[in-house]
């Protein structure tokens, strides 16, 4: 079984990583198993300078999820340059950088200095501007546009820009990010939601609201990649609830060329490894020989629909 997949950037022996935010470094994970059997990983947020984050409580279980509201927390750029990725070269598997910032001239600078250092950038355009009163880079196709280009500019390694679900049409900004020199697409990032305790009558998390992430999204991010997939040539990352290899086959079918494992990492540190030795079973049992063959497979009636009707 080959479960191999070739990216601008990112050659992948399995398709499966884990999600930014959701594994650190790597180094807790590293005493559960070797990480080299990972496809890849996606390093924790990096900014400019160190940032504790936000106030506690900044976690909160829901029905099939998680709440959180970390704020970005991280040693900052040049501690992750000189005592994180060292760690990670030794495990001698691709690495992506996730790169934050608050204006557009830290998203640059931090890119920058980090890219000559990593195999991709992630770019989390989620975001807000300070320069623009706190909106989203990634909910403005224009404001993304702008931060997309300048970061593809000083970038020595291809792009990948993650998406936030968080916007009336996300079509719309994939195709901002492809127009402004994307290699590639990373989505979906965290729903925007809250839980209010009845007895304070306050929101759970100190921040008010928070990012939801796993199962619950899940069906969300599959029909988002569906339909950003037949409108971009570059290829997806998908993430979202993934728990199985069920769920790795569901998000190649709907687009993804690979994908991205995160809340699940909480309930089960050894989720990435079980996925990625399990996966060519499942691909075998549902008649597929590769990882490749699988990616876009639920598009291949609707083009012969379209033949058919021509």
């Amino acid at each position: 079984m080959n479960l191999s997949v070739n990216l601008p950037g990112l050659n992948l022996k399995n398709p499966v990583m884990p999600a930014s935010g959701c594994f650190a470094f790597g180094k807790e994970f590293a005493q559960f198993y070797d990480l080299s059997k990972l496809g890849a990983v996606i390093m924790k947020a990096a900014t400019k300078e160190q940032r504790f984050g936000n106030g506690t409580p900044r976690v909160a279980e829901t029905a099939s999820g998680m709440l959180n509201a970390i704020g970005l927390q991280n040693p900052g750029v040049e501690s992750i340059i000189s005592d994180e990725i060292p760690f990670l070269k030794n495990h001698h598997l691709p690495i992506i950088a996730n790169v934050a910032g608050s204006t557009v001239e830290e998203y640059v600078e931090v890119a920058e200095r980090i890219s000559s250092y990593v195999d991709a950038i992630e770019l989390n355009i989620s975001c807000p501007n300070v320069k623009e009163g706190g909106v989203q880079f990634g909910t403005d196709p224009a404001l993304a546009k702008e931060v997309i280009r300048h970061v593809v500019d000083v970038s020595v390694v291809p792009v990948y820009v993650k998406l936030s679900p968080n916007v009336t049409d996300i079509v719309e900004m994939a195709l901002a990010a492809e127009e402004a020199g994307a290699s590639g697409l990373s989505m979906i990032n965290t729903l925007t939601g809250m839980r209010i305790d009845p007895k304070t009558r306050r929101p759970v998390i100190a921040n008010g609201t928070g990012g939801l992430s796993g199962a619950a999204i899940k069906p969300i991010s599959i029909r988002m990649i569906h339909q950003v997939y037949q409108a971009v040539t570059i290829p997806i990352i998908g993430m979202g609830g993934i728990e199985t290899a069920e769920d790795v086959l569901e998000y190649l079918l709907a687009g993804a060329s690979a994908v991205a494992i995160g809340s699940a990492n909480f309930k089960n540190p050894f989720i990435c490894k079980e996925v990625i030795e399990e996966l060519p079973r499942t691909l075998s049992r549902y008649g597929f020989s590769s990882v490749e063959q699988a990616i876009g497979g639920a598009h291949d009636e609707e083009v012969e629909t379209s033949l058919l009707r021509s």
